[in-house]
């Protein structure tokens, strides 16, 4: 008996699949990133750019400078600097000079010819702005001239809160004392008595009732 074989070698379905590449969307992110990147350029290249261009400004004002200091004589500028300093370190010495000249003149106006001062000394206060304090020692005739001293310096409105203590006699019926007292800065600064023609007015009582005499 036959036996009939129908083979057939063409395939009914293709051998290889047709695959159809799909393209996938750009992401977001991706595309936010290379703006970034770009502009990080862009903003490196104009700093770079600006940088340049301020060196050169000021190389340029540097060459100005140097055109215009050879201009002058160097000598003479290092010359007026040095004067310049020297006018400050003199100036700011002088604002903190101080003057006793006008104490003893205060002192040789209302002292009376029965009192005699033997000692003087002075101390400045912690700022410029404190008061000087003076320390006198000296000897009257009797108990009474110190009393009419004391009375002088209270009316006077320079000498501030004078104060005679340690009265006490010597070996020829003396009396001794200890005085104390203050004066205002602006009183003896130098500055200010130096540019004042007129000085201070230290008494009101009249020259014929207190008869002057200096003090050693």
């Amino acid at each position: 008996m036959d036996q009939n074989f129908q083979t057939s070698f063409i395939p009914k379905k293709p051998m290889l699949e047709e695959r159809v590449i799909r393209s996938k969307p750009v992401s977001f992110l991706i595309i936010f990133s290379v703006f970034i990147l770009f502009a990080m350029l862009l903003a490196t290249g104009g700093l770079y750019f600006y940088k340049s261009v301020v060196n050169k400004n000021i190389q340029d004002m540097e060459n100005n400078l140097s055109l215009a200091r050879n201009r002058f004589e160097p000598a003479k500028i290092a010359q007026l600097g040095v004067l310049d300093k020297r006018l400050s370190a003199s100036s700011e010495i002088l604002s903190k000079h101080i003057a006793i000249t006008p104490i003893f003149k205060a002192l040789a106006e209302i002292t009376m010819k029965s009192v005699r001062y033997t000692n003087f000394s002075y101390s400045l206060g912690i700022d410029a702005s404190a008061p000087i304090t003076v320390h006198l020692e000296g000897t009257a005739v009797g108990y009474r001239s110190v009393a009419l001293q004391s009375d002088l310096f209270a009316k006077n409105k320079n000498l501030i809160d004078p104060v005679f203590s340690s009265l006490s006699l010597d070996d020829k019926g003396n009396v001794m004392f200890h005085l104390d007292f203050t004066v205002d800065p602006s009183f003896v600064d130098y500055k200010q008595n130096l540019l004042t023609s007129t000085g201070q007015d230290t008494t009101t009582t009249p020259p014929s009732t207190i008869p002057n005499t200096p003090t050693p």
